[in-house]
């Protein structure tokens, strides 16, 4: 605390009721208690640990890339993308309903149900994300002739870190309902990367050919040992949390949940990565690799909404158990404005030294640099609703998201498919953007009606709330 009054006293005499405001922001923020406090620490944790994953993502892409070449990084992009998107979607929704029942079972105590929500979701992980691992292998083994040759190998050695990829996820909500930051981001986020940056080097060093099919085989070892790793910590904190003892499975309650929310993070995820996936199906690698590496370029701006998100929901679950419709109202604008102001910032400095930044990859990468300037525009617009989605669901509006998501979703694929033949990946950043503007102003509307909070970052606390639908 003496270092940050420290600074507050280096700030010009103007600045300083501004800088007073924001000092004491802070720390509440950091010291103080309460659902608040806990959401803005959460908020801050996750937003640091995304910034330094940014950056580490971001130097091992570069390394990936220099070292590979643009169509090797464009093959290993496509096909990890792929499987991170499916591992994902291995969880059908239960590592989001986790987040919203174990807060209201720990308020209650209900320690039964905490040990039976938990054990089940990491069974459920492992079962079905090898279910899906096998039939990838069959799809390949069946229908391999029709794929492009140099896809086939990198997606099979992919198919084999499906389990650990789904259990990651999972393993990941767990420790978001718990409000442990740091535990459920750093594996993924900060571990993983950092163990491909290492394995990578290694295989380079003993000789191993710089192609797709290294890369694969790094990421899948990395995969695996964070996965392993997360998974040893993290039950053993839930055992000095909870202890042990009985377990009490309400499997048709979670599911009832969890469907419409794996419909809603299906659309939503699918939206977030179709891009990359689309302009690997009709263009090839190199035409991957310069997008991927402007939208990667973009992605720190993702991570301040992300950072929110993930603070945002524990805090929406636990008002909504409350009952306050104006507690809510005001969570969800600042939820709002603590996306918007900071991705607006961060975005505008990105844009800034994006030829540099893109350099960094290699003299081609250089041509994604109005890709950039597409994807920011999409992405504010985004960020105008910050967390709207999840707002939605804690609500139990999941239903309404399954619309929004559908609609958006099928709007991006078709500009996709319309744009790309005719303006390449410009056509695909065009419509990424498109649909980002669009899902904003529906979810926009779909707050407004549901529950009567007009969510927008720019409006004022006493325009926000309308009354409860």
């Amino acid at each position: 605390m003496a270092v940050i009054e420290a600074a507050e006293k280096m700030l010009p005499a103007r600045l300083r009721p501004a800088g007073q405001k924001a000092v004491a922001a802070l720390h509440a923020a950091l010291f103080e208690r309460g659902d608040k406090a806990a959401a803005q620490r959460m908020a801050l944790v996750a937003f640091a640990i995304r910034i330094a994953s940014a950056g580490l993502a971001f130097l091992s892409q570069i390394a990936l890339a220099r070292l590979m070449g643009e169509y090797q990084y464009g093959i290993f992009v496509f096909v990890w993308v792929l499987i991170v998107l499916c591992g994902d979607l291995c969880c059908f929704g239960f590592h989001i309903a986790i987040i919203r029942f174990l807060p209201q079972y720990k308020a209650d105590g209900a320690f039964a149900e905490i040990r039976g929500l938990t054990g089940t979701a990491r069974v459920f992980a492992l079962v079905s994300g090898t279910c899906l691992m096998l039939a990838g292998m069959a799809f390949l083994h069946f229908f391999g002739d029709r794929i492009e040759p140099y896809y086939l190998l990198p997606a099979f050695i992919g198919l084999l870190a499906m389990p650990m990829v789904t259990l990651g996820d999972m393993l990941e909500g767990t420790s978001r309902a718990n409000h442990w930051p740091i535990m459920a981001l750093g594996p993924v986020y900060l571990v993983r990367p950092l163990l491909i940056i290492v394995f990578m080097g290694a295989a380079a060093l003993a000789g191993a050919p710089a192609t797709a099919v290294t890369a694969m085989q790094v990421a899948l070892l990395a995969t695996y040992v964070t996965a392993l790793g997360q998974y040893a910590a993290t039950l053993f904190r839930l055992r000095r949390h909870y202890d042990s003892g009985p377990r009490k499975i309400e499997l048709a309650r979670w599911f009832g949940v969890a469907g419409p929310i794996f419909l809603v993070e299906a659309a939503g995820f699918l939206l977030t990565n179709s891009d990359v996936v689309v302009v690997g199906i009709f263009l090839e690698p190199h035409n991957v690799a310069i997008y991927f590496a402007a939208a990667k370029t973009m992605a720190l701006v993702h991570f301040i909404m992300f950072s929110v998100k993930a603070a945002s929901g524990p805090r929406f679950a636990t008002i909504m158990a409350e009952g306050s419709q104006s507690k809510l109202a005001e969570a969800a604008g600042e939820a709002a404005r603590w996306t918007f102001w900071p991705a607006l910032a961060l975005g505008l400095v990105i844009l800034a030294f994006g030829h540099l930044l893109l350099s960094l990859f290699g003299g081609a990468f250089t041509a994604g640099y109005v890709l950039m300037g597409i994807l920011l525009c999409g992405i504010l617009m985004k960020a105008l609703v910050g967390p709207a989605e999840t707002l939605l669901m804690m609500a139990g509006r999941q239903n309404i998201c399954v619309c929004v998501y559908a609609a958006v979703l099928s709007a991006n694929v078709v500009l996709n498919v319309v744009l790309i033949p005719h303006f390449g990946i410009v056509g695909t950043a065009v419509a990424t953007a498109s649909a980002m503007a669009f899902e904003a102003l529906l979810l926009h509307i779909a707050c407004r009606h549901a529950l009567g909070i007009r969510l927008c970052a720019v409006l004022p606390a006493s325009a926000r709330r309308e009354g409860v639908a």
